[in-house]
């Protein structure tokens, strides 16, 4: 059983069953078998084809989805203790969108590291959208967000606020934007439509790139008032440029080590605008 989960797993996250099977070295066939047996099993209808190519879980499917990642969280939780307890240090992955993983999650990290000495951390960096789907798909514990996502099963929290303005040569007519899937894009756009901009653009898909150009003389930008460098000119934007970052957690956690992490992030005294 666990084989044909593991091939469901590859199948519904791929949706596709030839990518499944190159993934998983096996033929194509034998993947449309093995869920054909699971469907049999659960007497229910898996996925249905969208495409020649693209399959579409069911609602079925998602249910099943969601309960194989909390199955294969236990799996390995019993393969650690098997292994003795305390042998092998706990592991805790934290992923976080650009802005909060530069300016925030440092300050966070230090209080993390000192409570949790044993905890071995690891930390990742990326977009809003793909720090939501590692913590959707387990691959993340716990997850840092700067746009108001819909989560689902996933819970989320206000974590603290942040002030965006507008930095760098205030005279230039050259804006540097971060790409449209960037948290602050949507706060850029607004601004454009708001004040009627017609930009001239230079599309950026860093922060820290974006700093280093502002630094430079190049252009302005819209940005968070935290990372603004010092001596650095900004303009003010007013209460309707202030957001929120959310914290993420998986809905399934077991270890008491990371339980008291959730806990410990949670308590965490909250900062207002980088202050």
């Amino acid at each position: 059983m666990f084989k044909l989960f593991v091939t469901f797993k590859e199948a519904y996250e791929t949706r596709n069953f030839t990518k499944a099977a190159e993934n998983l070295y096996i033929s194509q066939p034998s993947v449309s078998s093995q869920i054909k047996l699971l469907e049999e099993e659960l007497k229910c209808k898996l996925f249905t084809r969208k495409s020649k190519q693209e399959m579409s879980p069911t609602k079925e499917a998602t249910i099943l989805y969601n309960r194989l990642l909390n199955l294969e969280d236990d799996w390995l939780e019993t393969k650690r203790l098997i292994r003795h307890v305390g042998k092998d240090p706990v592991k805790c992955v934290i992923s976080a969108s650009n802005t909060f993983s530069i300016y925030y999650l440092p300050d966070l990290m230090s209080v993390l590291i000192e409570k949790f000495p044993d905890v071995y951390f690891e930390l990742e960096m990326h977009n809003s959208e793909e720090v939501l789907e590692n913590v959707q798909q387990h691959r993340a514990h716990f997850g840092f967000i700067e746009k108001p996502l819909e989560t689902g099963s996933v819970y989320r929290q206000a974590f603290l606020s942040d002030e965006l303005v507008i930095a760098g040569d205030l005279t230039s007519e050259l804006w540097l934007c971060r790409e449209d899937i960037s948290g602050v894009y949507h706060y850029t756009k607004r601004y454009f439509l708001q004040e009627n901009i017609q930009p001239k653009r230079l599309c950026v898909k860093n922060n820290e790139m974006i700093i280093r150009l502002l630094e430079k003389g190049i252009g302005k930008s819209i940005i968070s008032r935290v990372s603004v460098p010092e001596n650095m000119s900004y303009k003010e934007l007013g209460t309707n440029y202030k957001r929120l970052f959310y914290f993420l957690k998986k809905d399934y956690l077991t270890h008491p080590v990371l339980l008291e992490i959730e806990k410990t992030i949670e308590q965490y005294p909250k900062k207002k605008d980088g202050e």
